[in-house]
């Protein structure tokens, strides 16, 4: 699968809120980083902050662009109230070895009406 066709399929999950299918989509031994927060490391461990995350909010990606550089997928999203983001994946054996998300935390937890940490 080419790298724009794994995050078209990644999306579809992601807004499915499917924790179980979106791990499929790494490698065992990955690196999911959104610069918000600490890097997630490994395939078991990713999923699992996908079920944590899709537990806590209501979250759909609405893809505004998708891109291609060699083995890199690239994703410029919004979500319905507002919030916009970007990640960068990078792909071998058809996998994501590599992710990067940006996007605004404190925007996100204020809409979603979660804590907002105190340190």
């Amino acid at each position: 699968m080419k790298p724009k066709e794994l995050v078209e399929e990644w999306v579809k999950a992601f807004n499915e809120g499917n924790a179980e299918k979106i791990s499929s989509f790494y490698h065992s031994d990955a690196i999911n980083h959104q610069v918000a927060n600490e890097p997630v490391i490994g395939k078991v461990a990713i999923q699992e902050m996908f079920e944590n995350e899709f537990s806590q909010a209501e979250m759909t990606c609405l893809v505004e662009n998708i891109f291609e550089d060699n083995d890199w997928g690239i994703l410029e999203w919004k979500d319905p109230l507002g919030l916009r983001g970007c990640g960068f994946f990078h792909i071998t054996e058809g996998k994501i070895k590599f992710q990067r998300g940006y996007w605004d935390k404190l925007s996100f937890l204020r809409q979603h009406q979660l804590p907002i940490p105190t340190e």
